[in-house]
């Protein structure tokens, strides 16, 4: 447990200075949900399943992400603002970054588990269906902004940060696609070369 005290020192220190008077406070709480889920289920895994130093930085790094998000909605993220306008963008493009990570974070934890589970023996699948479970979080995300946006009307309206763009749903799952892809091109042979320490 003492090798992810460092870990929840920042999930916890971003936590609340992203809470501290956020933009609005329901967008806030239905963005940091996957890390009220995420963060106190690895902390109930931890004796039996320990992830490797990769999957629980890139955890870290995710939950950043979605807590600046968080903070500012996805559309109004100041950076993102000003690159926006210095370089005359038609949006906010930090949702952009945002669903390219989810694609990102979530194949290295889906391929991790695949290896080390040993639920692939073919490794000439892994590649596929490591692509493949990214493709379903990030369609079960889009499914979880609908029923919200139906649920609660406008209120849902940060939440969702279309911003006006009506490909802005293909465009999420697009962006979770090529940060899946990018992920195993680049992380792969590390994580495998980290996977194979532990044993």
């Amino acid at each position: 447990m003492q090798k992810l005290i460092p870990h929840l020192v920042i999930v916890i220190i971003g936590l609340a200075i992203s809470a501290y008077s956020p933009k609005d406070m329901f967008t806030w709480f239905l963005e940091v949900v996957p890390i009220l889920i995420a963060w106190p289920l690895l902390l109930l895994i931890y004796n039996k399943w320990r992830f490797t130093k990769i999957t629980y930085g890139l955890i870290v790094i995710h939950s950043i992400i979605l807590m600046i998000g968080a903070h500012y909605t996805y559309a109004e993220v100041p950076l993102f603002d000003w690159i926006a306008d210095t370089f005359g963008l038609e949006r906010n493009y930090y949702d952009r970054v945002g669903h390219f990570v989810q694609g990102f974070v979530p194949a290295i934890i889906a391929r991790e588990l695949l290896i080390r589970k040993k639920v692939v023996l073919d490794k000439s699948w892994l590649f596929f269906l490591v692509l493949t479970c990214c493709l379903f979080i990030s369609v079960f995300y889009e499914f979880f902004e609908w029923w919200v946006a139906v649920a609660t009307g406008e209120s849902a309206e940060a939440f969702l940060g279309t911003q006006g763009d009506v490909w802005d749903t293909q465009w999420d799952m697009f962006m979770a696609f090529v940060g899946a892809l990018v992920a195993q091109i680049l992380l792969s042979r590390s994580l495998s070369r980290e996977i194979h320490l532990i044993g």
